[in-house]
């Protein structure tokens, strides 16, 4: 199903692909005087900038503001490095979060995806993120990594502070990037300091959890470090969660914004895998990923010196027409869909299988549980600041029964 007509009043999500629209017809790379940096926004150039590191490296470390809370946490966290420190964290991690193992999480994810929803069961009004969107993910992934149960609501904080952006403008630049730094690093010291108390307890009572399989996996003979462990486990209880987050929310949402869309999944819900794909390219959660040039470099007939930060826009790209038909459709059909979302090549996603499968299983159980699931008032959801994460805060929602 192909949906270009939007219902209810404009959110500021609907704003986006008018900014993304106005970015691609300014070039496929442009420079950015008041932020300092230059940006790429067509599918082919993001695409070549995220596959090649050894050009356009992810540790941003030599051109961004440090703080010392930052230290531990980057020191396990691939997603800031380059090969071959990259490649050895990977394979050391891959070991233990196997494809084997996200599959065998699917009757976990359906038990608590059902405990949720039974909980509003004599409800026909609620919050889809306080009931669903944020429990799901961070009970699937503490649990995964031997967290107490009762420390969950300490992910929350933790991800309200590093991702709400409640202090920061429409767009970052690096003074507002320092002013960010300081004022999370006290929450950074916390969740370094619970990680590391957490991975040396599971050294010394290691259990049937990912991060006790962490602690023993080894390449080459290498095993990680404890403070190489935290930055990981760090990463996938913050980010991972957030990631499914989003992604829940934003589909709702858009759902709801292209009338007939959820009745046509309902008819036909085989087609759910591919409308998280395209919830996926519509409103990417994070739709800019930044890198920096290792040399001089010529990039859509421009010079750009080494040292130099640039922002490779997934949300522009993800619209752009020589790469997709109709791309500002949304169609729940699409297909294929070559969305650049979780990124592109070493860098991909690593949390990917986990957060399509656990919004596969939700919007699927919301369906088949809710004949009608609707947004009673985009008035009354909140959202996330977009520059830093595109998703929803809260999202009260309406339902029906059989």
């Amino acid at each position: 199903m192909t949906s270009t007509r939007l219902s209810g009043r404009r959110s500021p999500l609907d704003a986006l692909p008018e900014r993304w629209r106005s970015l691609r017809e300014a070039g496929p790379v442009t420079y950015d005087e008041a932020q300092d940096q230059w940006r790429v926004v067509d599918h082919q150039g993001v695409s070549a900038v995220l596959a090649d590191p050894g050009t356009y490296s992810s540790d941003l470390t030599p051109i961004t503001p440090t703080q010392q809370d930052f230290e531990t946490f980057r020191q396990g966290n691939f997603v800031g490095m380059d090969p071959p420190e990259h490649r050895k964290l990977r394979t050391l991690v891959s070991q233990a979060f196997t494809p084997r193992v996200v599959h065998g999480l699917e009757p976990r994810i359906e038990a608590v995806c059902a405990r949720l929803l039974d909980g509003v069961a004599d409800r026909d009004r609620f919050d889809l993120v306080d009931t669903l969107a944020y429990p799901l993910p961070i009970i699937v992934i503490a649990e995964l990594l031997g967290v107490p149960a009762g420390d969950h609501g300490l992910f929350q904080e933790w991800a309200s502070t590093l991702f709400g952006g409640d202090q920061l403008g429409d767009s970052l630049d690096m003074a507002d990037l320092e002013r960010a730094l300081e004022a999370i690093a006290p929450t950074v010291r916390e969740m370094n300091g619970y990680v590391l108390d957490h991975i040396r307890n599971r050294r010394a009572h290691p259990g049937d959890d990912l991060t006790s399989r962490l602690l023993t996996a080894e390449v080459d003979g290498t095993r990680l470090a404890d403070e190489e462990i935290v930055g990981f486990v760090a990463l996938l209880l913050v980010a991972g969660h957030i990631t499914t987050t989003a992604l829940l929310g934003n589909a709702v949402v858009t759902f709801d914004r292209h009338p007939g869309t959820l009745a046509a999944l309902r008819e036909n819900p085989g087609r759910l895998p591919d409308a998280v794909e395209e919830v996926l390219r519509w409103l990417p959660p994070f739709p800019e990923l930044g890198r920096r040039t290792t040399r001089p470099v010529v990039l859509g007939g421009h010079e750009i010196p080494a040292d130099t930060l640039l922002m490779a826009h997934l949300g522009a790209a993800n619209r752009d027409p020589s790469c997709f038909t109709d791309p500002d459709a949304f169609d729940v059909a699409r297909s294929p869909n070559p969305h650049l979302t979780f990124g592109h090549g070493i860098h991909f996603c690593f949390g990917a299988p986990l957060a399509r499968l656990e919004a596969r299983i939700a919007l699927h159980m919301l369906m088949e549980r809710f004949p009608v699931v609707a947004v009673p008032s985009h008035d009354e959801v909140t959202y996330q600041n977009p520059a830093v994460l595109v998703g929803v805060r809260h999202l009260p929602i309406v339902v029906t029964r059989p």
